[in-house]
């Protein structure tokens, strides 16, 4: 019987839905999902295995224009997007005219690959918005195939999924079946904390934190947890950090909850903050962090 398998990289402006779509497909939370905009960092690897196919879906930053070293990184990972794909999924929001960044949306209309583009969110429009948008985006990227879904809906997510498929080429397999990912347990340690800094932080908070989770033992029956969280100023800190202790005692609650789900374990999550002064803007720091890929 003849395999399939190949990559599908998702790219879009911010928040119109990447890391939704992405996890309908993969069945399991791998990218952070919060209402604020540009919470994917890194090109996240979602793998969904069938008996004859492997669909490897990267998740890429909503394309944005980079204002400080830790957006140009991010930035990096979207070009890269471009390289590796056998399927381009380009995801739009009803509503939305125009892509953010001119050069970007040359590329996808010049792309020698499969584009599949998905008008997100038409559960929150009518009949007339979707009939408007289907004939711009038809017009816009002559070269790509358009669905309408809403992917937290699930509605017609099925559709484009049997429609990958289709347009994935004879291969064997890259990664073991039972892979779900090509992230290590950490990067999912550190992704749920960051989505609960996300959720209860306001301003520029979550966008100056980085997580690192310096223990990971796994036991027979509990996982002990130490990780980090990195701030970039002494006020950051405060902020976190909360009256007696209170904001970051909700955050470790939060997550370690999330993270008992995540691993079907019982978890033991110690949570500190340090300042780490302009971590953003330091080459050498973000290579730690796995930003800089070159």
């Amino acid at each position: 019987m003849s395999h399939k398998a190949g990559f599908v990289n998702i790219i879009g402006n911010p928040n119109v839905g990447k890391s939704t779509l992405m996890n309908a497909f993969v069945g399991e939370r791998l990218s952070i999902i919060t209402s604020k905009a540009q919470t994917t960092r890194h090109r996240i690897l979602g793998i969904v295995n069938g008996e004859d196919f492997q669909m490897i879906l990267s998740d890429t930053p909503g394309i944005i224009k980079p204002a400080y070293e830790l957006q140009a990184s991010m930035m990096d990972f979207v070009k890269s997007a471009f390289e590796d794909a056998d399927v381009l999924l380009y995801i739009v929001e009803l509503g939305e005219k125009e892509l953010k960044d001119e050069a970007f949306f040359n590329k996808i209309r010049g792309a020698k690959i499969p584009v599949l583009l998905l008008i997100n969110k038409i559960d929150k429009g009518n009949e007339e918005m979707l009939g408007e948008a289907l004939k711009l985006w038809s017009e816009k990227v002559p070269n790509a195939e358009v669905f309408a879904i809403s992917a937290l809906e699930n509605f017609g997510v099925p559709q484009v999924f049997n429609r990958i498929i289709e347009l994935l080429p004879e291969s064997p397999a890259f990664y073991p079946k039972d892979q779900l990912t090509d992230k290590p347990e950490r990067f999912f340690v550190n992704e749920i904390i960051r989505e609960k800094i996300l959720m209860h932080y306001k301003k520029e908070i979550p966008y100056a934190v980085e997580i690192d989770t310096e223990d990971f033992f796994e036991e027979d029956e509990i996982i002990r947890m130490r990780s980090v969280i990195m701030v970039e100023r002494d006020s950051q800190k405060g902020i976190i950090i909360g009256h007696k202790g209170t904001a970051l005692k909700r955050v470790g609650v939060e997550a370690r909850k999330d993270l008992e789900k995540f691993f079907g374990k019982q978890v033991h999550l110690e949570l500190y903050v340090k300042v780490n002064k302009n971590w953003r803007s330091s080459e050498r720091q973000l290579k730690r962090f796995g930003y800089n890929q070159k």
